[in-house]
């Protein structure tokens, strides 16, 4: 039978803060398995992840428009995009694939993200946010399994050897190949293949209508979080992971959201209340700051700069920043699988749209057209009446109150899904 999380973890000892902390921040009753370290044979190392969030904010003046914090548009190449400081954090995430060996899910194939030591550190607070994101995201908090958000089972801390202390989530795995890696790696075959040539434009059809599918299983996903009252935060190409990367239709794409480390919650409890009795004794004073809370301290301020003073532009403006995320992850998608390989990457696309052209979607079709190394993605973006153009720059409108909620794009021609 799988514990609860939040019973559980008080018989977790010292390594068991960060469950607990989870478990009052998600505010959720939350079947989570709290592993032991020799339950799952570690298999593969996928690499490890840093983050990079948005430190300081000023508005447009001509150079520079909206990037979202924590973002993943391989943020490691960036030191200043527009008018926001981007600071690098010190928290670099291990990823690994696994197989649980014993206990509940025995034989079950995972993925884990290891997050270093550090009592109430910043890698501590991300784990925990991560972790009560889930939870309020999954049975039994709601009543079915998301289809397009990674499912946590569970994790664990070591209490000994050189992870000790450390904080493991570990989630069920339904796929390793992110949404960058399969354009990256689409981009590399067709410089070896030239498949996009007018001898085959049935393979380029197709893998028009993959990527059209990953963004639209990518806004399903983000929808479903908006609903639940949930904020993305680093929504970007490898925050989206697939099941599959064969277009070929033998096997269903799935495409899910996870890496929600900076997901901020804007419920009307989290925008209005303040702590909780347990949050006080914990902390030895109503006024010691909330490791979660000062997530999306970045987020709000940002938000207080754009003018949205209350809870309800609050959230408003939150949910507009993760459109306008997967507004770039669009051009992502849509540039980096059908432009020559090395011709543009997510960096310079993102100055390019914003700092070149300042968010002037039509100026940047026609800059992109005179360049015959990204007519393909030009064309892809022109079908259907350019409604590719419109939906990016209905997504990446300047004015924030003004672009579409994630339901909205679901609706656009251009995701729209054929009802045949």
């Amino acid at each position: 039978m799988t514990p609860n999380v939040c019973s559980a973890a008080s018989r977790t000892h010292d390594h068991g803060v960060t469950w607990q902390r989870a478990c009052r921040a998600a505010r959720v009753s939350c079947s989570l398995i709290i592993f032991k370290e020799d339950d799952i044979v570690l298999e593969t190392s996928l690499g490890s992840v840093s983050f990079m969030s948005v430190s300081s904010y000023a508005p447009d003046q001509g150079e520079g428009g909206l990037t979202m914090a924590g973002s993943s548009l391989d943020l490691g190449r960036i030191q200043k995009q527009g008018g926001q400081d981007l600071a690098p954090s010190t928290v670099k995430v291990r990823l690994y694939t696994g197989r649980i060996k014993r206990g509940p899910g025995g034989g079950k194939r995972v993925l884990l993200k290891a997050y270093p030591t550090g009592s109430r550190s910043e890698a501590d607070a991300m784990a925990a946010n991560e972790l009560a994101a889930h939870a309020s995201l999954q049975p039994p908090t709601v009543a079915q399994e998301p289809q397009h958000v990674s499912l946590l089972l569970g994790g664990f801390s070591p209490t000994a050897g050189p992870t000790a202390g450390e904080q493991w989530l570990v989630f069920r795995n339904n796929g390793a190949t992110t949404a960058g890696q399969w354009a990256q790696e689409t981009a590399k075959y067709a410089s070896k293949s030239g498949f996009l040539s007018v001898f085959d434009r049935g393979k380029e059809e197709r893998q028009q209508a993959f990527v059209k599918e990953i963004l639209r299983q990518t806004m399903k996903g983000l929808a479903y979080l908006h609903s639940r009252s949930r904020l993305h935060q680093s929504l970007g190409p490898s925050s989206v992971v697939l099941n599959t990367t064969n277009n070929s239709g033998a096997r269903p794409l799935i495409a899910r959201l996870q890496d929600l480390a900076f997901s901020v919650d804007v419920s009307d409890a989290a925008l209005y209340g303040g702590a909780t009795l347990a949050d006080i004794w914990e902390k030895g004073t109503v006024e010691a700051k909330d490791p979660l809370k000062q997530l999306a301290a970045n987020l709000w301020r940002r938000a207080d700069q754009e003018g949205a003073r209350t809870q309800m532009e609050r959230r408003n403006f939150g949910i507009a920043d993760d459109v306008y995320a997967a507004g770039l992850l669009l051009a992502y998608m849509t540039f980096v699988p059908f432009c020559e390989l090395g011709s543009i990457d997510a960096p310079s696309l993102q100055r390019l749209l914003e700092s070149t052209f300042r968010l002037d979607v039509k100026a940047a079709r026609d800059y992109c057209e005179a360049d015959e190394r990204w007519l393909n993605a030009v064309a892809f973006l022109d079908n259907d009446g350019g409604a590719g153009w419109d939906l990016l720059g209905a997504m990446l409108r300047p004015e924030w109150r003004q672009r579409p909620t994630a339901e909205s794009c679901l609706n656009h021609p251009f995701l729209k899904e054929d009802p045949s």
